[in-house]
């Protein structure tokens, strides 16, 4: 057995090394390796195979039999033969010693880098060697604006390098607003009759580099306001006259120069010389269209988008993090899983949750309602729509009146689709007496919510015009702000963790200048922000008059799986609402004193929560809330009805399963399978039927082996209770 088992390791390794010359490989390689084992072929299989006992040999039969599994199918009986023999001649490896067999090597590349899985007798038995699993990149680490002032300034000059640039090949273009983004910059312009083409982008970045290499000077210039206007003037610049316009009053008037020859109306900031610019960290990216200050009752205008880095090297992993990022595209992937879709023909921005993709709502809903009933809230539920006043106290009708949907009229009275869940909290607080031995109170809401989004703002999940809100509003006294902030950065940091997602950005926004709310009450607030953060050990960056005007929050941004980074939950004090609408406690004094509200959010949106998560794992579901845990494949029809019973079973224990009993060939059936990321498979035949068990095959390993009905449902509990793969 020992010769056996280190032979058939090695078997094993060669079937499944990448090319190599002694090695061939598909069908041929297979049909090779049946003949060398069967017919004794192989110099070496002949001295070998005399020394091997008849265990060996099944073992070896059925290994090349499973490795050419989709490339060369045997028949029913084989397959099950070929079970048979791997069940009753398991190598004498146990699975706490796959380490110490030989492992492919890992590649070492700029970008993500995938590590070919061990060549263990579990994976040479596999039926299917699974084609569909996502690249398990490593997260390219980007500087970002935030914590690199310098990538800012290059980012802001490298848009007005392109500007200058553009008004040297297109004289007639007037700029507009050129700003650095998340990922780069972009710059607007009038082309007054005349239109970008792609190939205008690479004469563009040609004369960008001809400018970055002349090494002019950034000059900063401040100028009298009708200074300023009269050289706008001269230019012919509306568009710049406009934004001269809206600098108020008392504002310094300041002009970026380059060089001698092209200035904007710019605030800064800028690197000293172009040559703070690396041209082979550039790039320009696309053309599109976009109107004047965002609305489409003014001019169309030309954007150009292009990325600028530090380094070539952050350019080359910038690049592999967005060709990673198009394979794991929501949109794509939600379509190839059947998860969810938007039908035009019902309206943009309408999210349709299909069977396969409501069940994983379901899931995540249910986490989030039980988790949060266990940390102390009450779940509550509120209306879709209300009279219009409710949003005029609140403040909402006239801050976000463009974001909201236009009122219906009910009855002579108008009535406001709702655009977010909190004043309908608060009514709720108002509507009896409460005494501060009732606070906190913590009530959780998972509220849909309108708003209105231009149709070209729209992107799949993560920019929608209907969303579910994971909403929750905290009540407590001044003195309960810490721990109750404590609280939710706890519970944020549990269900963020619980879907995969352990690297966060950190942010505190604090006072801007125009505020409500006194010095006092602000000082406490944003002293509780900052204890709850050192209680939890977090680092975080301060975003100085970054706060909304009614409080300060704390921002919590997650990493994925390719290094991207999304904003995702956050917490916010609010002195607003309570005082618009004039919430009470009576405190211990018999005084009438105001609660403090703490709005707070962990998903942001189901919708776009659920999008982040099919792009973090490219439809690769954890087992426990992958929305279609196992599915039986039926070698035959015959064993259908032991499929189906196996399935009602497991229905009944919660278990999402499903059997495939299409006419289809075992190879086709877990080729679909693998397609559609199911976590596990279990092929059923007369020996499974006989034995009241499962041939289980995990996705990504390979056959695990045979296991009763019994063991495979307390096994599957196990795994999603601990949130692990299903251990055999």
């Amino acid at each position: 057995p020992g010769e056996a088992g280190s032979f058939a390791v090695l078997l094993g390794v060669s079937l499944l090394r990448p090319s190599s010359k002694p090695f061939v490989r598909g069908r041929e390689a297979a049909i090779g390796a049946r003949q060398g084992a069967v017919m004794g072929s192989s110099r070496k299989g002949n001295v070998l195979l005399k020394k091997a006992s008849s265990q060996f040999l099944l073992t070896l039969v059925s290994a090349a039999m499973l490795r050419s599994a989709v490339g060369f199918m045997p028949s029913p009986g084989a397959l099950l033969l070929r079970r048979s023999a791997v069940q009753a001649s398991r190598l004498p490896v146990s699975l706490s010693g796959r380490s110490s067999l030989p492992t492919a090597p890992t590649l070492s590349l700029s970008g993500p880098r995938r590590s070919l899985p061990p060549a263990t007798p579990l994976r040479m038995a596999s039926s299917a060697p699974p084609t569909a699993a996502p690249v398990e990149a490593e997260p390219v680490v980007l500087p970002t604006n935030e914590n690199s002032p310098e990538l800012l300034k290059i980012r802001h000059t490298t848009a007005h390098v392109m500007a200058m640039a553009v008004q040297r090949l297109f004289p007639k273009a007037q700029v507009t607003i050129g700003p650095w983004i998340e990922k780069g910059f972009y710059y607007d312009f009038d082309m007054q009759g005349e239109a970008f083409e792609d190939k205008d982008l690479k004469a563009i970045k040609k004369e960008m580099i001809k400018i970055i290499n002349k090494g002019y000077e950034l000059r900063r210039e401040v100028v009298p306001r009708e200074e300023a206007r009269e050289r706008i003037e001269k230019l012919g610049e509306k568009y710049k006259l406009e934004l001269l316009d809206s600098i108020p009053e008392g504002e310094d008037i300041s002009i970026y120069h380059i060089g001698d020859e092209w200035w904007d109306l710019c605030a800064g900031p800028h690197v000293e010389t172009t040559k703070g610019i690396n041209p082979k960290a550039l790039e320009l990216q696309r053309i599109s269209g976009a109107y004047w200050r965002g609305d489409e009752k003014n001019a169309m205008l030309s954007r150009i988008y292009g990325t600028v880095w530090e380094t070539p090297e952050q350019l080359k992993g910038y690049n592999v993090m967005m060709e990673e990022a198009k394979k794991r595209d929501h949109r794509k992937i939600g379509k190839e899983m059947d998860l969810f879709s938007i039908q035009e023909s019902a309206g943009g921005g309408l999210v349709f949750w299909h069977p396969k993709g409501g069940r994983m709502r379901n899931i995540i809903e249910s986490y989030w309602k039980d988790i949060h009933v266990e940390r102390g809230y009450d779940l509550v539920y509120s209306p879709h729509i209300a009279d219009v006043s409710l949003w005029k106290t609140s403040g909402h009708y006239d801050f976000y009146s463009e974001s909201m949907f236009d009122t219906m009229d009910v009855e002579g009275a108008e009535y406001q689709i709702k655009p977010m869940n909190c004043p309908f909290h608060v009514l709720m607080y108002k509507d009896a007496q409460r005494s501060y031995r009732d606070l906190p109170l913590r009530w959780a809401e998972l509220g849909t919510v309108y708003r209105y989004e231009r149709s070209g703002t729209l992107s799949g999940l993560f920019r929608v015009r209907g969303f579910t809100q994971d909403d929750a509003h905290v009540f407590c006294l001044p003195d309960q702000v810490a721990d109750e902030i404590t609280s939710i950065l706890d519970l944020t940091e549990d269900i963020l963790s619980k879907f995969g997602f352990k690297d966060y950005e950190v942010n505190l926004s604090t006072r801007p200048e125009k505020s409500i709310g006194s010095d006092e009450i602000w000082a406490k607030a944003e002293d509780a922000l900052v204890t709850a953060m050192k209680r939890k050990g977090w680092e975080y960056q301060v975003d100085e008059g970054g706060g909304a005007f009614y409080g300060p929050k704390i921002d919590i941004k997650i990493k994925d799986a390719v290094g991207r980074v999304w904003q995702c939950s956050t917490v916010q004090c609010d002195f607003n609402l309570p005082e618009r609408f004039d919430l009470e406690y009576v405190g211990s004094d018999q005084s009438r004193d105001r609660p403090i509200m703490i709005h707070r959010a962990i998903f942001g949106s189901v919708e776009r929560f659920f999008g982040i998560l099919v792009e973090n794992y490219a439809g690769d579901f954890p087992l426990w809330f992958a929305p279609e845990q196992i599915r039986l494949l039926a070698v035959n029809d015959d064993v259908l009805p032991y499929c189906e019973e196996v399935v009602a079973r497991m229905k009944k224990e919660g278990i999402r399963a499903s059997v495939d009993a299409q006419a289809a060939s075992l190879g086709k059936k877990i080729r679909n399978a693998e397609l559609q990321k199911v976590p596990l498979t279990a092929v059923v035949g007369l020996q499974e039927v006989q034995g009241n068990s499962l041939a289980i095959r995990q996705r990504k390993i390979g056959d695990l082996g045979s296991f009763s009905v019994d063991d495979v449902v307390s096994k599957l509990h196990a795994a999603v209770k601990d949130n692990t793969a299903f251990n055999v």
